[in-house]
């Protein structure tokens, strides 16, 4: 996990550091791959500033945030991350799940072809509804 802090318009706090390494490395066991993080730390006016940007193989992620406290930007920062992390993940998972459920089913399938092919023909039939036939008036 490599980790790159940046401070502008304040001075560089260790225990800022420290709490936003703590918490970019939990973010790390959802990861499959190593992460690199670039983090920057900033004040504009009254508004503490607390982006990040994450790499993670070829995932790229980004949150910003701001508020009152910096402890509180971090924290926030850090949820919304968190956050597309898990749905990042849940939906390459959704996609193996779904590939692998498509090929088992071709699986039996193609097993099932010859002996399921005349139901399969019945069921369509009896499916259909039955075709209405408008009468003629003679006039």
């Amino acid at each position: 996990m490599n980790v790159s802090i940046t401070f502008r318009h304040m001075d560089a706090s260790e225990a800022i550091k420290k709490h936003t390494a703590a918490k970019l490395g939990k973010l790390q066991k959802f990861l499959r791959q190593p992460m690199t993080a670039k983090v920057t730390i900033s004040v504009d006016k009254l508004k503490h500033v607390a982006e990040a940007r994450i790499s993670s193989g070829g995932a790229h992620l980004e949150a910003k945030e701001s508020s009152t406290d910096m402890y509180t930007s971090i924290d926030r920062m850090i949820e919304k991350l968190d956050r597309q992390i898990r749905v990042t993940k849940g939906a390459a998972e959704s996609r193996r799940r779904t590939a692998k459920t498509a090929a088992e089913a071709a699986v039996e399938a193609d097993a099932d072809a010859p002996a399921a092919a005349p139901a399969k023909k019945a069921a369509k039939k009896a499916a259909r509804p039955a075709k209405k036939v408008a009468k003629k008036s003679k006039r």
